[in-house]
């Protein structure tokens, strides 16, 4: 296996103008949808730390951002981040105009779970495993005095239709380096480097390319069944709609808003500093009029019409 300079089969960088490096990717002109990609349990992470590797994740959505085949939507621990500030936006923590809210969100169209195992130089092949490290039979077994030898490393993604659930696509993919020798770092600590290690060690360059091999073969199998391919815009147009879309630019003319919370304030024009007609209840029903001016709605209510704060009303 033929790798970079110090680097894996994944190097380079990738973002909303373009992106450098993994030369040995599959690349696609447009985006064929969006995708999350699943995070490893602790039982997994368990596993991989005992090669001094952390979580797949991060290289995987690297290959998959530098392909440009799908736009990565945030479904991991960064999410908690996100409604955390969705969550301050609708306690008035945040600044006016900070545009936190609803129907902003991509969707995801497809999910991805990977797979990883691993086989010695005895086994004569993944049918003699030494490690499912993805499965809760995922334990790393035989290790012997002297070192244990890294064969193979293979690897499968499922891909599921985000919508429906259904598995619409799997891939598998492979990668050897005969005779490596894991010695120390089968007991070593935990995941180092900012990809968790592969980058920087040779198991991880390993699985690097066999995650490479194993993601272009997704991409065959969904670029080439026009009924798997989803309409979305670029990255580049995706994100620019993250800050241009109005937060919660949702509703229509004539729906039906109720108050996310008693003391709503109906407001006799479009500020906090108008005069205040009444205290909206959580029962209240209100008509969207289809105005809207300084992040406030013109809405009908038993209260008479004004303007509600669009962050604090539902349809």
């Amino acid at each position: 296996m033929k790798q970079g300079a110090g680097g894996s089969a994944v190097q380079g960088a990738a973002g909303t103008s373009g992106s450098t490096g993994g030369d040995g990717l599959e690349r696609c002109d447009r985006p064929l949808g969006a995708m999350a990609v699943v995070e490893p349990q602790d039982y997994v992470m368990a596993s991989l730390s005992r090669y001094s590797l952390g979580s797949p994740t991060s290289i995987i959505r690297m290959m998959i951002q530098q392909s440009n085949c799908f736009i990565v939507v945030e479904r991991g621990m960064g999410m908690q981040n996100m409604m955390q500030e969705r969550a301050l936006m609708e306690s008035g923590e945040l600044r006016g105009g900070s545009n936190y809210g609803g129907g902003q969100m991509v969707a995801a169209d497809f999910v991805l779970t990977p797979n990883i195992v691993f086989s010695d130089n005895d086994a004569g092949g993944v049918g003699g495993a030494i490690g499912g490290l993805f499965g809760r039979a995922g334990r790393v077994v035989g290790a012997v005095a002297g070192g244990l030898k890294f064969k193979e490393a293979q690897t499968s993604m499922l891909v599921a239709d985000a919508r429906s659930g259904v598995q619409v696509a799997a891939a598998e993919g492979s990668a050897r380096k005969a005779d490596l020798s894991l010695g120390g770092v089968l007991f070593g600590g935990g995941a180092v480097g900012g990809l968790g290690g592969y980058g920087s060690t040779d198991e991880g360059k390993v699985i690097a390319a066999s995650l490479v091999d194993n993601f272009n073969n997704v991409v065959g199998v969904i670029r080439n069944d026009p009924n798997l391919v989803r309409d979305v815009g670029s990255l580049a147009d995706e994100a620019a709609a993250g800050g241009s879309t109005v937060a919660g630019a949702v509703f229509s003319a004539g729906d039906v808003l109720r108050p996310k919370i008693n003391g709503v304030k109906l407001m006799a024009s479009p500020s906090d500093g108008g005069a205040e007609l009444a205290a909206l209840k959580k029962t209240d029903e209100l008509v969207f009029l289809g105005e809207e001016a300084d992040g406030f709605v013109r809405i009908e209510s038993g209260h008479g019409g004004g303007w509600v704060k669009k962050v604090l009303v539902t349809d």
